[in-house]
């Protein structure tokens, strides 16, 4: 009898032992340098809101992000088909995070067609965790699937977390009395509380949004909080996840900072502009995606003396921001690309009659209506070319979701000190996709000092103009002694009279051109990045910098001398373009359409021969897209 009992307390004392180190080791994380998750699922699955808390999680706790938001074409597409699927990616890192990352490591797949869309983009080690309550044979085939996904995408080798998220959703809330249907909503929390297990992030800011999004909903807050816990205990008992991850704080510069998107960083910087110029901001525009986030967000901000107009179209939308700004008003107007098409007379109007005026085209894939949810870089030669006879407007384009905010003050700058009309472009991928954003102090921010010409002014003559930059006054409707006259019909050259005379339209038509040509003695000049010389220069513009940043460094790290001119300002180009351009033996220039910066570039430098990468799939580039192209250049 002792004999037995002694065995069995050396039993008990190994499985404990044992225990122990299972434990030990499965708590232990293991530390990463940076991290792509990918959150997929139906449209009514959450996995926005699933990926915007994780990332405002991670920036909360000092990482660095990127986030690409990847919403479906059609506004109700099919439930469990591939046309429907609606995804989230997010790329946070220990050190600086420049793009959302081209593979995943962790994919969340809610149902088969999620994982159908996504396979393709994961990288060999991931671990992909599905919802297996909705891989039924109806969703399987639905997802275009014969039998078994796992084994048709021969991912039988990843690590396949297979967790019944719906299931368990319904069990952790069986006692609320709410209905299936609200039940089934907080799925998505269930998921992201695995991924908060799995990678050592803490519940509380998740718990707080709860509190302030549904402080009159107490039910929901709890089943919300419920399910949250319950995925990331689950994933904490299971034993397929033997182990946790840490992203460590990325080092950047102090200050205050916040989690930004384009849209949001774009109507600031219009708020911040309307600060410094002393004008109060007027903002004219129809809803369109992706741009309807600049308008939603600034009519929220009447307690800053926003005026918001949601007009009845684009025409009307553009129309009473030229009258705003006639008025004397910083005057804006939002859209996208079909938008910007209706707006096009009334732009040429604003160029006619010299009036500053802020356009900002959130670009998206076309022709027509085209990919409404999907990014593209495709309207540049509308905006350089668009309208009918010679009407020049000034050009800027935003680089990453935080500058946005930069661009528009710029844009707002240009256009009320050079008295021309400016379109700011942005686009889908940098309207949704968000960053951390340092947020500035406005005692920092350049002065802006629009030309109104002050009451008491003798002599007043509304084309006379500033001998340096060609702009004229702005004399503000109703001014005692500055009566004058503007319009649509060509205007004589000084006095502002109706004229059809061939020489002052010829002379009035070099003036529009020449104003917006000498905005380049008030932008600053083209600096490249990485190598100054060498053999293959990247050129891009707009939303594509991330990428060509990221590939950049990558190549100069192998040895390469390749170096990076990334453009802001598109009319007029910086004075030195030709100059940096010379300094490289070969010029590849990656654009997300056809190639319509390059035949600009050949139109202002024929001189130079260009070479394309061009991507037209509703995707931003890849880093290993622009990597293959430069290093097949340096090969030749």
């Amino acid at each position: 009898m002792n004999a037995y009992r002694t065995w069995w307390f050396l039993y008990a004392f190994n499985v404990l032992i044992l225990k122990y180190i299972f434990m030990t080791k499965k708590e232990k994380p293991i530390e990463l340098e940076d991290v792509v998750i990918r959150f997929s699922g139906d449209s009514g699955d959450g996995m926005q809101l699933t990926g915007t808390l994780f990332s405002n999680t991670a920036a909360l706790l000092g990482n660095d992000i990127a986030t690409f938001p990847d919403y479906p074409a059609e506004i109700r597409a099919p439930q469990g088909t591939v046309g429907g699927v609606s995804g989230f990616q997010v790329h946070f890192g220990h050190s600086r995070v420049k793009t959302p990352g081209d593979l995943t490591d962790v994919l969340v797949a809610m149902n088969p067609a999620a994982l159908k869309a996504n396979a393709k983009w994961l990288k060999h080690s991931a671990t992909i965790i599905i919802d297996v309550d909705n891989f039924t044979p109806k969703n399987i085939r639905k997802a275009g699937y014969q039998d078994d996904p796992i084994k048709e995408e021969k991912l039988e080798d990843y690590n396949i977390i297979k967790a019944p998220v719906s299931s368990l959703t319904k069990e952790a809330l069986k006692d609320m009395g709410l209905d299936m249907k609200s039940v089934l909503r907080s799925k998505n929390m269930f998921a992201l509380g695995m991924i908060y297990w799995l990678f050592n992030r803490p519940l509380t800011f998740t718990e707080e949004f709860f509190k302030s999004k549904f402080k009159k909903k107490p039910e929901i807050i709890e089943a919300n909080e419920r399910v949250l816990k319950a995925g990331y205990y689950y994933a904490e008992t299971i034993e397929a996840l033997h182990t946790t991850y840490i992203v460590r704080p990325a080092k950047i510069e102090k200050g205050t900072y916040r989690n930004i998107n384009g849209n949001t960083a774009t109507a600031w910087g219009l708020i911040a502009a309307s600060e410094k110029s002393g004008l109060q901001l007027f903002v004219g525009s129809y809803p369109i995606t992706p741009a309807t986030g600049i308008l939603e967000e600034l009519a929220l901000r009447k307690d800053l003396g926003v005026i918001t107009v949601q007009a009845e179209d684009e025409i009307a939308g553009i129309t009473t921001s030229i009258g705003a700004s006639f008025a004397g008003l910083l005057a804006a107007t939002t859209t996208s690309g079909p938008g910007l098409a209706l707006k096009s007379e009334a732009l040429g109007l604003a160029v006619i009659t010299e009036l500053p005026l802020v356009v900002i085209d959130v670009q998206r894939g076309g022709p027509s209506t085209g990919l409404p949810t999907k990014t593209e870089q495709s309207d540049l030669m509308q905006v350089l070319f668009g309208r009918n006879g010679e009407s020049p407007v000034a050009v800027v384009a935003a680089s990453t979701p935080s500058n946005c905010f930069d661009y528009a003050f710029e844009a707002a700058r240009l256009a009320l000190e050079h008295m021309t009309p400016v379109v700011l472009m942005s686009d889908g991928y940098l309207a949704n996709g968000s960053e951390p954003w340092k947020v500035p102090e406005m005692k920092d921010m350049p002065e802006i000092k629009p030309r109104i010409v002050p009451e008491g002014t003798q002599d007043y003559q509304p084309y006379k103009r500033d001998p340096e930059t060609l702009a004229r006054g702005w004399a503000i409707p109703g001014t005692p002694g500055l009566e004058h006259r503007i319009g649509g019909l060509e205007k004589d050259e000084i006095t502002g009279n109706v004229s059809y005379d061939p020489l002052n339209h010829q002379e009035m038509t070099n003036i529009r051109a020449e104003k917006v040509k000498r905005i380049v003695n008030d932008i600053p000049e083209l600096k490249p990045e990485g190598k100054a010389e060498g053999d293959v220069l990247l050129v891009g513009w707009g939303s594509t910098y991330g990428h060509l940043k990221s590939a950049q460094e990558e190549l100069v790290k192998k040895g390469k001398k390749v170096g990076l001119a990334h453009f802001h300002y598109i009319n007029p180009l910086p004075g030195n373009t030709a100059d940096i351009l010379k300094k490289f033996k070969k010029i590849l220039v990656c654009e997300l359409n056809m190639g319509q910066f390059a035949n600009y570039l050949r139109m202002n430098f024929p001189q130079f021969e260009y070479h394309q990468l061009n991507k037209v799939q509703g995707l931003p580039f890849t880093v290993a897209e622009i990597k293959e192209a430069a290093n097949n250049l340096l090969e030749e």
